[in-house]
């Protein structure tokens, strides 16, 4: 247990979970700018510690010890919101603040969230358009379900994120790849709290997008902003970036908000902050997903550079009873660019040349020279590396982002032959 400020002795914010620092560091930053942040973790690392006042160890998969150590909070310092941003802990937080009588998004609501079986099934009886899907418990099951529903298919875990083990389908055979891989599929260690099994569901085509969404109360979803996916190479659904832009079109258009709303009401979630994943088909917005929290990949931050809000500051001010300022105080476009390796190998070299650096807000290797890593991109942990950039428009970000890449230099040589130097 470590107490850096022991003259804060107001309650405090309870965070589960600290996530990875380059995704998160902003987003725990953010919310420490308003409140007195204790955060709780298996072993809470050292870049959390200017953002907390007290950070304990301990570890979240033993739900009694958490609710105890939280009610021992709540009775000797007071407790003023229980929330997490990470995946993993999205209904532990919700039924922790609902023990405490503290606002929150239900457990309920919550656990659908994490079901995708569960969150389609609402997403169908409440008419919201949406993938038709299907659970598959073996491969036999996995090619009925795709032989009803025509090919193309997408074959997907019940319970990851990142697109860990979603594939695309065209043919029996290909279900039954794609079935094994989506049974065997894992990231950042969410195996440990998700659903096992797997879904067959119906192709949408069309662009992918995000709608960043705060929940004021059940009645007022209000939308902060419209992430532009890009994505890798099919069979695959690996990001390859995202962009935020304040003038984005999309924020205007009512079947995209009207969709987005009704996903969040037949979810059933009354507070905080959702994700809602849709696809813009030929037949209109359909809902291929529904996330409980914050956006990943660093959508918070191009939110707040493009428009002014953060998203995650008004999270903590719903988890603790108080109406966020959602005002925009920017005017601009954001975007981050995911650099995978052309073949895969172990990297001998990285460089980046000389850059412009009044428009990139960052660029962070993620692999190490000595990496091995699997190309084209296998999951998100093959990522080289990331940069975000502003620009008054959308199309000068995606020509800074090109500028970017033909900066960057990384040298490779195979696994093997690396390995045996």
């Amino acid at each position: 247990m470590k107490n850096t400020d022991p003259a804060a002795n107001r309650p405090v914010l309870i965070v589960l979970g600290a996530g990875e620092r380059d995704d998160h560091a902003f987003t725990l930053q953010q919310i420490a700018s308003a409140h007195a942040v204790l955060l709780m973790d298996s072993d809470p690392p050292a870049w959390t510690w200017p953002y907390t006042v007290a950070a304990w160890s301990i570890d979240l998969q033993d739900h009694t010890a958490v609710a105890a150590a939280v009610t021992q909070t709540a009775r000797e310092r007071g407790v003023a919101g229980v929330m997490t941003y990470t995946e993993h802990h999205i209904p532990l937080a919700a039924r922790l603040a609902e023990d405490l009588g503290l606002p929150n998004a239900s457990a309920s609501a919550m656990n659908v969230c994490r079901d995708k079986a569960l969150t389609h099934r609402l997403l169908d009886e409440h008419h919201v358009p949406s993938a038709r899907s299907y659970r598959a418990d073996n491969e036999k099951m996995a090619v009925e379900r795709a032989s009803r529903l025509g090919y193309p298919v997408v074959v997907k875990p019940r319970g990851m994120s990142s697109s860990a083990g979603v594939l695309r389908a065209d043919s029996d055979n290909a279900v039954r790849r794609a079935f094994e891989t989506a049974s065997e599929a894992t990231t950042a260690e969410l195996d440990a709290y998700a659903i096992p099994g797997t879904l067959v569901e119906e192709y949408l085509p069309g662009p992918e997008i995000s709608v960043e969404c705060l929940v004021l109360t059940g009645r007022d979803v209000r939308i902060v902003a419209i992430t532009r996916k890009r994505l890798g190479p099919e069979p695959r659904f690996l990001p390859s970036g995202h962009g935020v832009a304040a003038d984005d079109e999309l924020m205007a258009n009512l079947q995209v908000r009207d969709v987005a709303t009704h996903a969040v009401r037949a979810v059933g979630i009354a507070l905080g902050p959702v994700q809602v994943k849709m696809r813009l088909t030929p037949r209109g917005p359909a809902v291929i997903g529904v996330n409980g929290r914050l956006g990943g990949d660093h959508l918070a931050l191009l939110v707040h550079l493009a428009t002014g809000v953060s998203i995650p500051r008004a999270a903590a001010e719903l988890a603790v009873g108080r109406t966020p300022d959602l005002t925009p105080t920017r005017h601009q476009c954001a975007a981050v660019q995911f650099l995978y390796l052309d073949a895969p190998g172990q990297i001998t070299r990285q460089q980046i040349r000389a850059y412009p650096n009044a428009w990139l807000e960052r660029f962070v290797w993620t692999a190490p020279v000595g990496a091995s890593v699997d190309a084209p991109g296998i999951s998100t942990t093959d990522r080289v590396a990331h940069c975000v950039v502003t620009a008054p428009r959308a199309e000068t970000c995606d020509l800074r982002l090109l500028l970017m890449e033909d900066l960057v230099t990384v040298e490779t040589a195979p696994a093997a032959a690396a390995g045996a130097r």
